[in-house]
């Protein structure tokens, strides 16, 4: 790509934030506008299903989490949140019983979280918030919802019950097990304004390395032999047709889940923890699946074979910015191959 090209990137929180910072420090280096910026255009597509009213506030984590890392003010050393937070509101929420009191959030951090509630109930779009979030913090991307519904990731646990997938993942750990996720109201769904459009005019498409289920799988659907979760409609469809090359970034090195409890996930839907089962279920775009190519890690090399896509292998772990601005340099690079 000699042009600055427009990368989309289909994210989770965490993991796909970090991604995304290097993916950004990347293209300001090989893409610089002159002033300081990138003449490369950039778009995130962020996973919306972790999102939930709490005590009255719209709590929004993976649209946080991109937001704030890219911004540089998150807690890098917690792994969520904003750094040098005070807890002072969230403590008087739980002396009251009100909220989740195993769902702590920072008083800045509740700040956004007001905010957006606040324009939610004037009829203000989620999509258009998050644009009013990102650009108070001069944030130079586009960050989308995958969906402006409310289309929350819920949890069948063994004994038949349901509940939220924040109470699972951070109340349980994921430890209680889980049979199936469901989205509830996933029918009515239908893509943020804004996320067909530059899925159709992108030049690659990157899937973050973010969990495969419960993020990617919320924006784009995920099958394995023992259950599925559809994805936001329409999403998919799009990045099929769409002429941008495809390249995923593996979430799994040497059999773990690089962060979270990714094989909690994968389990309930009879899919092992591997970078190469991971890709056999995103499936290659040749038989209808969305992947053009694959990246893993150096520890998987020797699954390349296994995926059913072209796969290359480089050291995927994030231990600088400059680092994963390396890996994202070879996603695009192995974009570009692809396409050649």
């Amino acid at each position: 790509m000699s042009a600055a090209p427009h990368i989309v990137v289909l994210s989770g929180g965490v993991g796909g934030a970090r991604f995304t910072r290097g993916l950004l420090h990347h293209l300001h280096a090989a893409y610089p506008d002159g002033v300081g910026g990138t003449a490369a255009r950039m778009t995130v597509i962020a996973n919306t299903g972790d999102d939930a009213w709490v005590a009255g506030v719209r709590v929004c984590p993976d649209l946080d989490s991109i937001t704030y890392t890219l911004a540089g003010i998150s807690d890098d050393e917690r792994g969520w949140g904003r750094r040098d937070e005070s807890e002072r509101v969230s403590a008087e929420l739980a002396a009251y019983g009100v909220g989740w009191p195993w769902f702590t959030l920072g008083d800045l951090d509740l700040g956004t979280c007001i905010a957006r509630a606040a324009w939610l109930r004037e009829g203000v779009g989620l999509g258009e918030i998050t644009r009013r979030i990102t650009d108070r913090w001069g944030v130079d991307i586009q960050l989308l919802p995958a969906t402006e519904h409310e289309a929350e990731t819920l949890v069948r646990l063994d004994d038949d019950t349901e509940i939220h997938f924040e109470e699972w993942w951070v109340r349980y750990r994921a430890k209680r097990p889980a049979l199936a996720f469901r989205q509830e109201n996933i029918d009515e769904a239908t893509p943020a304004p804004g996320v067909l459009d530059a899925i159709a005019n992108a030049d690659t498409i990157i899937i973050a390395p973010s969990n495969p289920v419960v993020s990617i799988g919320t924006i784009t659907g995920f099958s394995g032999p023992g259950g599925s979760v559809p994805g936001i409609p329409g999403i998919r469809d799009a990045v099929l047709a769409s002429s941008a090359a495809v390249v995923g970034v593996a979430p799994i090195i040497g059999g773990a889940a690089v962060r979270g409890m990714a094989e909690a996930c994968l389990a309930p839907l009879g899919v092992e923890t591997s970078a190469a089962a991971v890709a056999r279920a995103h499936g290659s775009r040749l038989s209808g699946g969305l992947l053009d190519a694959w990246l893993v890690d150096d520890a998987d090399a020797a699954s390349a074979g296994d995926t059913g896509v072209p796969t290359r292998a480089r050291p995927l772990w994030f231990t600088s910015v400059d680092e994963t601005a390396a890996i994202a340099a070879d996603a695009l690079e192995l974009a570009e191959s692809v396409r050649r």
